[in-house]
């Protein structure tokens, strides 16, 4: 398949728009030391599955950021594999949690937050799936990757993230939807 390539000043027709596979749905800005931050109006039946992408912000300790998924608050499973980069390799797994706990990396320093979570059938009533990878850049941190799966069949429209520990300040959530 070839890709479109546009130039300025075409006029795109649908073919042309119809082939593009990856569509920014929502951004929101993420305030100063805040516990968490909800991004609602993220999911709807344009789609079936997204991309959720957060970088740019810090917390004010580190950990791990975690998701949840409206206002449901268990029956989350997640299984992280991850190494630090002295080489200890470790896992980590969540069996009916309170939210998918290792969605992504909190820091203070460096490259700053960072989660990457491709998330299937999250306004279906099926099961709501997760896939990412997270990487920690400051020299104790780890990188990694993460999957789960969510125990009901509701239909949800937001999320939440939140530090683990602390507070989180600044950066940038963008969600897509992958043409269906």
């Amino acid at each position: 398949m070839s890709y479109p390539v546009f130039a300025a000043g075409d006029v795109l027709g649908a073919a042309d728009m119809n082939a593009v596979g990856l569509w920014l749905v929502k951004t929101q800005t993420v305030g100063t030391g805040v516990s968490s931050v909800t991004v609602t109006g993220a999911f709807s039946s344009t789609y079936d599955n997204y991309k959720i992408v957060y970088t740019n912000g810090f917390c004010s300790a580190q950990g791990d950021l975690k998701l949840t998924l409206g206002s449901t608050a268990t029956g989350y499973y997640q299984n992280a594999i991850y190494t630090a980069w002295n080489n200890t390799v470790a896992a980590a797994s969540t069996l009916n949690g309170s939210s998918w706990e290792r969605a992504g990396v909190a820091e203070t320093t460096g490259r700053g937050n960072t989660l990457q979570l491709d998330i299937y059938n999250p306004n279906l009533a099926l099961r709501t799936v997760i896939w990412g990878s997270f990487v920690g850049t400051d020299s104790t941190r780890v990188g990694g990757s993460i999957s789960g799966f969510l125990s009901d069949a509701t239909q949800y429209t937001a999320f939440t993230i939140a530090p683990s520990t602390g507070t989180i300040t600044g950066g940038t959530i963008r969600v897509y939807g992958y043409r269906n």
